[in-house]
């Protein structure tokens, strides 16, 4: 029990009043009838004084009531501490709802019924009311490869120390960066696979210099993405099918919608050098290893002098001298020498980790595709240009002895569609490699206590009355009985 004005307190020094007036008490002398007074001597008048305690009943009540009343003014309240839990999110991404919804469905609705706010899982983290997006017939899931370490992030700023039960698929394509720090003191986050768990697609197609088509396939599960190579003739085989549409052959997945069109291009390759005639020779010798792998059609030539035909798919400029304008603005591609200080280092090229002894330094914070053991880009990406820090001349490096050296040039002339497979994606984590971790807030509860007050000023009035009722009834006895 509590009170909210204690201040009232110093009412309860009124009690002396009651004993003070029961000890201060002064009775009446009595009569005492003699025949004569003849015999009685004169005496000095006196007063006599009781101060026994008498009425002991009716000074314990009338005390009684004034400290009642004392309590009474210093509002009397009854306090219990209540734990009670608090209520969090839950959070679906929007795109994959429906399905999300199906696969986690009891859970979900517990959570619902419990009073979690439901809320997407898209940026800004929308608040809706579940039960009025699960009963719109027109609900239906769409693609879309958002990041979901990103949003776990952002959603550690909004949500608080509250409770977090996240539900999402668990494909790799959602997954990008390193993995997040984040202060989510409750956060129960499952995940699924998609029901599309395995595709197949053609990543490119072309024509081979004997006139046949290659295709590259691709397929990916939940454990691996891998490539396939296939020549075909005609109008195609069993798994692919071949058609010309306005005189452009396109290819196509049997039982699929996908057609891709058939590059008849060729590719056009120019190396040019001034001084570097030993770099120009295995640059020379890797890209031809290298095209007669691909089979695609390819034209290599070697130019000693800057007269160079444009519509280059790629130009080799092995100089330190600048790039002509229009060379620049009429090639496709273009791989250059970056002039600047020779440095002696012991380092290595990672992809294939080999040996590097020369490397220019340079301060560009070019996009790095090749690296050197200090991660400073040996091959910097600049737009649609290579900068090369090193050459191909053996004192360089050893990487025109490695094998990864013609694989490495492949890569360049075939771009990035093999590493990046966008919208085919469906490798998948597992429920333990999308947690991010947890940085520990200093109070991490998911429950806290309340106090719940109840006023007890009724009861105490209910006493002050029978008190007074009780303290009147025995008064009044009390001079009925001295009457």
């Amino acid at each position: 029990m509590q009170f909210l004005n204690p201040i009232w307190f110093f009412a309860l020094a009124a009690i002396t009043i009651p004993v003070i007036i029961h000890l201060w008490n002064i009775r009446p002398g009595k009569t005492l009838k003699v025949g004569s007074i003849s015999l009685i001597t004169e005496a000095s008048k006196s007063t006599k004084r009781s101060f026994k305690l008498l009425d002991i009943l009716l000074l314990l009540l009338r005390c009684l009531l004034l400290i009642l009343i004392a309590l009474l003014l210093a509002a009397p309240v009854w306090q219990k501490y209540v734990t009670a839990q608090k209520k969090g999110w839950v959070l679906i991404p929007r795109e994959s709802l429906k399905e999300t919804y199906q696969k986690f469905k009891p859970t979900i609705d517990s959570l619902d019924k419990a009073g979690y706010e439901f809320h997407y899982f898209n940026r800004g983290f929308a608040k809706q009311d579940l039960k009025t997006i699960l009963a719109d017939s027109s609900l239906k899931d769409t693609t879309i490869n958002a990041n979901y370490w990103s949003l776990v992030k952002q959603l550690a700023n909004q949500v608080g120390d509250a409770p977090v039960y996240l539900f999402s698929q668990n494909g790799i394509d959602h997954f990008k960066g390193d993995k997040p720090r984040v202060k989510l003191n409750s956060l129960h986050w499952q995940t699924y696979t998609a029901k599309d768990s395995v595709t197949k697609w053609i990543d490119r197609a072309f024509i081979t210099n004997n006139g046949a088509i290659k295709i590259t396939i691709g397929n990916s599960t939940t454990s691996s993405t891998y490539f396939t190579t296939q020549t075909i003739q005609g109008r195609g085989d069993n798994d692919v099918t071949v058609s010309v549409q306005n005189g452009q052959p396109f290819v196509s997945l049997k039982n699929t919608a996908q057609s891709v069109p058939v590059d008849t291009s060729t590719l056009r390759i120019a190396i040019y050098t001034d001084k570097h005639q030993l770099d120009a020779g295995y640059l020379k010798a890797a890209l031809s290893a290298a095209t007669t792998f691909n089979g695609a059609k390819t034209t290599i030539k070697q130019y000693n002098n800057a007269t160079i035909p444009h519509g280059l798919t790629w130009l080799f400029w092995l100089s330190e001298q600048q790039v002509k304008p229009d060379l620049l603005k009429n090639s496709k591609n273009i791989f250059q020498h970056e002039a600047g200080k020779i440095a002696d280092v012991n380092s290595w090229i990672d992809p294939g980790h080999i040996a590097l002894a020369k490397r220019i330094n340079s301060t560009n914070s070019y996009e790095p595709v090749w690296k050197d053991g200090f991660g400073k880009p040996v091959l910097g990406l600049d737009g649609n240009t290579w900068h090369f820090y090193s050459r191909f001349n053996p004192l360089w490096s050893d990487l025109v002895w490695s094998d990864d050296f013609p694989k490495l040039m492949l890569k360049l002339l075939l771009g990035s569609g093999q590493s990046q497979p966008k919208g085919h994606e469906r490798r998948i984590f597992n429920n333990r490699q999308v947690q991010p971790e947890i940085i520990s807030q200093s109070m991490p509860q998911s429950s806290f206590k309340t106090t719940q007050q109840a006023d007890l000023s009724k009861h105490f009035w209910l006493l002050v009355v029978l008190l007074l009722i009780a303290e009147r009834i025995l008064s009044h006895k009390k001079l009925t009985g001295n009457g």
